[in-house]
């Protein structure tokens, strides 16, 4: 997934009402869209050096976007909204080796009277779903964390999830680190039990849950390497 300009770095001052940054570009401060809607846990520091993208759209009203923030010395892309991009071009690319080469791939594709999930995969007659979420949460060295916020739609995306594999569909969530200083990914219980806790349901649904890290380059994010699933729950043992 590459970026339409190349990204301009500056230094992060404050997140208000959710969707806008200030942020100190050289002399002056600017207040840059931000497309991310969580909580980002831990990256909201003032003095964090940040980068951006400024639109070629002469109607838009901020013409800045928050693109990665910089934790540690280590690049974390927060815009959400890029996440379905990078699974798409992996995709395509047949670098998600949990897929087959030659397959079809729809985005955005209807379930039922009110879900939508990210991807339909299909070849001949397997047919799979595939969900993907966002990861930046690092609270232990090296060690990836989802949620980090309650996610009442992402416990909405597992329940609707098992309602498909019931149809016939396998179903699978991909868990996308945009950062590259971690080794292993696992879930954030403590910060919503009630996703953890219907994770563990799904995963004996024949939930497949796989995870990636990525990588940072002066054009874009690509997808990188597996990172490896590590979770302390018993009930998650048998599947991990």
């Amino acid at each position: 997934m590459n970026f339409e300009n190349k990204l301009i770095s500056g230094v992060f001052i404050k997140r208000y009402k959710r969707f806008f940054v200030d942020v100190q570009i050289e002399n002056k401060v600017i207040t840059a869209h931000c497309p991310n809607t969580g909580s980002m846990k831990g990256l909201l520091k003032e003095g964090n050096k940040v980068w951006l993208s400024k639109s070629n759209n002469p109607d838009r009203k901020l013409k800045y976007t928050l693109q990665i923030i910089e934790d540690n010395n280590s690049k974390v892309g927060v815009n959400t909204h890029l996440t379905n991009r990078i699974v798409l071009d992996a995709l395509r690319n047949n670098l998600i080796k949990e897929f087959d080469k030659n397959i079809t791939i729809k985005p955005e594709i209807k379930f039922g009277d009110n879900t939508r999930f990210d991807f339909l995969i299909t070849k001949e007659s397997y047919k799979a779903f595939l969900e993907v979420k966002n990861v930046t949460l690092v609270r232990r060295s090296k060690t990836a964390e989802f949620p980090d916020a309650i996610t009442s739609r992402g416990t909405k995306h597992i329940a609707e999830l098992i309602k498909a594999s019931k149809k016939g569909y396998e179903i699978y969530i991909a868990f996308i680190i945009q950062r590259e200083d971690c080794n292993q990914f696992t879930i954030a219980s403590d910060i919503d039990p009630e996703y953890s806790k219907l994770l563990s349901k799904a995963v004996k649904k024949k939930l497949n849950v796989i995870c990636y890290d990525c990588k940072f380059s002066s054009k874009g994010i690509k997808l990188n390497k597996k990172i490896k699933l590590k979770f302390n729950e018993s009930r998650y043992k048998r599947v991990f």
